[in-house]
């Protein structure tokens, strides 16, 4: 048994050296290539990494505990995680939640301690940390208390909702943010110039035009950025000249950052509905086109739309409730994209209808009644008395039609009586509302009008 495990080991690492030899024959992506070898060539992240910050201090100092990164692709979490393994001289141990699982993790533990013997440490870089599952994660927990190893995180996930509490509390959570234009512009300017790891042995010549338009296109994404340049200049060849045609074909379909069902959707929605709330159709019609555009389930915005019509628009203006779900039908009927011609109407009419939230307010504070009062009996006058019995017991007796006065309306308590006199809506004063305001004067004017007559 030990002979076949030992072959078996022998015959793995033999794999893994075959492996090693093809990787170092195939040529690296340029993005590899260019992966940055010490904190001064990281493009961006200064908020984490500029001289004097307590992370890049830490760095420096070779006392890093674990961590986890958050942030978009392309944002250089790993290319961090491999500087801090280079600046504290502890081994760079890649492990996939995919491809491997808990036995591998011991594995990885135990090699780890036999180097801690020997006086070096060992980081375990777990990529895409959101896709490990329960097991996995409190796998690392006792090892990371120990010491045994550092773990570093990278997701693109919040870690609130992706990682188990228990792993989260022994993590410092860091968050880097997309790469602007110019640290892209200066990325890409230093991958055309290196000749050793870049295209500079190609003389390429970028108008400045095509320059401009891969820094904002790659949506803060280095590593889309450089595999964009890489194309191009395959394109061109050697000491050719990459026009703004010629880097919009390599850029091909550009896909909006929108990640469907994870925070981004939320972010997005979050920023929809506010744009609406806050009477801005050039935002709302933004954030709409940028969720259509990463492919967002289009009953994701309609849903979204509906809920604010009755939430922020309310009775100042009853129609858009109607238009909202009229146009959500339309969209049923007509399908993409002649559909998302009457949700922008939707959202242009939401964002500039008169806004009310006082129907909301209104249920808030009836439902804090009935959680209060939540044994308060019908008061007679008003019950229903389908039977005999229920007559002789006085239910509905002393009950007023309103039908029968002239106005259709004639005062009388519908509230139980430790609740008479409550008010728990009140009209805005913009738009259809000031119509309900009206309404509620002149009934209250007779409801004066009527206890007078009565004292």
């Amino acid at each position: 048994m030990a002979d076949k495990r030992r072959r078996s080991e022998e015959e793995s690492r033999g794999q893994r050296g075959t492996a090693s030899l093809f990787e170092h024959t195939l040529p690296q992506p340029l993005a590899a290539r260019m992966r940055p070898r010490t904190l001064d060539e990281v493009v961006g992240q200064r908020h984490l990494l500029a001289p004097g910050k307590p992370l890049r201090d830490s760095i420096e100092k070779g006392a890093v505990s674990s961590m986890v990164f958050w942030g978009p692709p392309g944002t250089g979490k790993t290319t961090i995680a491999r500087v801090i393994a280079q600046y504290t001289d502890r081994e760079f141990v890649p492990f996939s939640a995919v491809t491997e699982g808990v036995p591998r993790v011991r594995e990885i533990v135990a090699e780890a301690e036999g180097r801690r013997r020997l006086g070096r440490g060992t980081i375990l870089f777990a990529d895409e940390i959101h896709r490990f599952n329960k097991a996995q994660q409190d796998a690392f927990l006792p090892h990371v208390e120990a010491g045994t190893i550092t773990l570093i995180g990278a997701t693109t996930e919040n870690p609130s909702f992706e990682i188990n509490g228990a792993l989260l509390s022994r993590v410092r959570v860091f968050v880097l943010q997309a790469l602007s234009a110019d640290d892209i512009r200066a990325l890409v300017t230093r991958a055309l110039g290196d000749r050793e790891r870049g295209l500079g042995e190609m003389e390429l010549r970028v108008d400045d035009d095509a320059l401009a338009l891969l820094a904002t296109e790659a949506d803060g994404d280095a590593r889309r950025a450089l595999t964009v340049l890489e194309a191009a200049s395959e394109h061109v060849g050697r000491g050719g000249q990459v026009t703004v045609p010629v880097m919009r074909d390599a850029l091909q379909l550009r896909f909006a950052r929108y990640d469907k069902g994870g925070e981004e959707t939320y972010n997005m929605l979050s920023a929809f509905h506010k744009s609406l709330r806050g009477s801005d159709p050039q935002g709302a019609l933004y954030w709409m086109a940028r969720m259509v555009e990463g492919g967002a389930d289009p009953m994701i915005i309609f849903r979204r739309a509906i809920a604010m019509a009755a939430e922020d628009v309310g009775l100042a203006d009853p129609e858009a409730l109607k238009l909202a779900v009229a146009a959500r039908d339309a969209y049923h009927m007509l399908g993409a994209p002649e559909g998302y011609l009457p949700m922008a109407q939707m959202v242009v009419y939401l964002a500039t209808a008169p806004k009310s939230n006082r129907s909301k307010v209104a249920l808030s504070a009836a439902l804090d009644a009935a959680r209060q009062f939540p044994a308060e009996g019908v008061p007679m006058h008003i019950r229903n008395a389908p039977t005999g019995l229920m007559k002789e017991l006085g239910y509905g007796e002393g009950y007023q039609y309103a039908h029968d006065a002239p106005e259709a309306y004639i005062p009388q308590e519908y509230l139980p009586e430790r609740l008479q006199g409550s008010r728990f809506y009140e009209p805005g004063p913009f738009g259809f509302e000031k119509e309900i305001a009206k309404r509620l004067a002149w009934w209250e004017e007779l409801r004066r009008k009527a206890r007078e007559a009565s004292d």
